[in-house]
């Protein structure tokens, strides 16, 4: 019975997934394809906030419920809640976050998309009358099948519910988990085609490059320190605003701001992550005021280092203001950024192309994952899984090793 849930579970999640992330696209394609390409539209000061305010309505006046933060949420569930979600949550956090991100917000679609699958199997345990441990089971399925459908990572969704979600589970457990999280990826494959998420031309692995790796751990270690106290301190302090369309104002305000001045902050970010992959010249003439700024080598590498400290700001304005997404997106554009600042500062510094720069940038997202969820083998795996560079396994064990444990040295819980 629990085999055929988990499998039916997966396939509800692939599903989902593959909707979230169509809507995702559609509501921005919709209000930014017919945009002059070449000049930068004063309506992305407006959008994210207009998003921010349909997602704040929506959940305040139909939902009237809490369905932010759904890595926690689900936590919560397991531990305090007997693994029960409300029914509703199968379907609102997709409808809520697919506005915030489609409009601009500076949120991930991946801790919704975990939410809604968690909830998927833990109404579908209730439904049948499962115990609580079964029911424990086919939320972790939900969840494992959610992350799989939307990265088309089947071996991450296990390792990520592991890591993260249910520490204790037993051993005989993992099989409803596969089957959840290939079901999940199978649809996701039919339905949205077979290219990898991350597809990357990367170069050969190289010995001497090890230190360079050790310290993008320590750099990604410091990136994921700043980003779990500067997350958590701005959203406690804009949420002690008690008026909450005086919260939106302010954070819709400073959010157009941060995202006319830096346009990569604009949604998820990332077509910008692919282009830094793929070994592009990210052209920021006409599109932002700064771009007079880019002129010199070193000021490429500065920029970005502010969009790095900047999409914290961004991201909590988003969530706090009243749209719904997460930090697992923002985790791995943070990652992708600091691999790329890290890598171009080096060939400046060296006067040439001393390392890889498209390796760094997709090693430093497993770096900052490992450190900000402090889930190192989840981090590993999926950006192997979603990007084919399995032959960047020793670099990305060591850097996710390295930046997981100096951060857990700073910081003993996870975000």
């Amino acid at each position: 019975m629990i085999m055929i849930l988990s499998l039916l579970v997966g396939l509800a999640c692939g599903l989902a997934s593959v909707f979230l992330k169509v809507a995702v696209e559609f509501i921005h394609e919709s209000l930014t394809s017919w945009f002059d390409g070449g000049d930068y539209n004063f309506l992305y000061l407006i959008y994210p906030g207009v998003g921010m305010l349909l997602s704040l309505l929506f959940v305040k006046f139909i939902v009237k419920d809490n369905i932010g933060h759904g890595v926690t949420k689900v936590l919560l569930a397991v531990s305090k809640n007997e693994s029960k979600i409300r029914p509703h949550n199968m379907w609102t956090s997709i409808a809520a976050s697919s506005v915030t991100i489609g409009f601009g917000g500076s949120v991930g679609a991946e801790a919704p998309i975990v939410y809604t699958g968690a909830a998927i199997g833990s109404n579908v345990a209730r439904f049948m009358g499962l115990s609580y441990k079964n029911m424990t089971i086919l939320l972790g399925c939900g969840a494992a099948g959610a992350v799989a459908g939307i990265f088309k990572a089947p071996l991450a969704g296990v390792l990520f519910t592991l890591e993260i979600l249910l520490f204790n589970i037993s051993m005989t457990s993992i099989l409803p988990l596969l089957l959840s999280t290939i079901s999940a990826t199978v649809v996701s494959y039919l339905l949205l085609g077979d290219k990898l998420p991350f597809a990357c031309t990367l170069s050969p692995f190289t010995m001497h490059n090890i230190p360079y790796y050790i310290l993008l751990g320590l750099f990604c270690a410091a990136c994921s320190i700043y980003f779990t106290r500067t997350t958590l301190w701005l959203e406690d302090l804009i949420k002690s605003i008690r008026k909450p369309f005086v919260r939106w104002g302010i954070s819709a305000l400073c959010l157009g701001l941060l995202i006319f001045l830096f346009p990569p902050l604009y949604g998820e970010g990332y077509g910008y992550v692919h282009e830094l992959l793929n070994g592009g010249t990210i052209d920021l003439e006409g599109r932002t005021v700064l771009a007079f700024f880019m002129r010199t080598p070193w000021t490429i590498p500065i920029f970005f280092m502010l969009i790095l400290l900047l999409k914290v700001f961004s991201m909590s304005f988003t969530n706090a203001g009243g749209g719904v997404g997460g930090t697992f997106g923002p985790t791995l554009f943070i990652g992708a950024i600091a691999g790329f600042v890290l890598s171009r500062s080096i060939n400046l510094i060296g006067g040439g192309a001393v390392v890889p720069e498209q390796n760094f940038v997709l090693v430093g997202m497993a770096g900052l994952m490992a450190g900000v969820m402090q889930a190192p083998m989840t981090a590993i795996f999926l950006i192997a899984e979603i990007s084919g560079g399995y032959e960047l396994l020793i670099p990305l064990i060591l850097t996710a090793t390295v930046s997981y444990g100096f951060t857990r040295m700073f910081e003993p819980y996870s975000i």
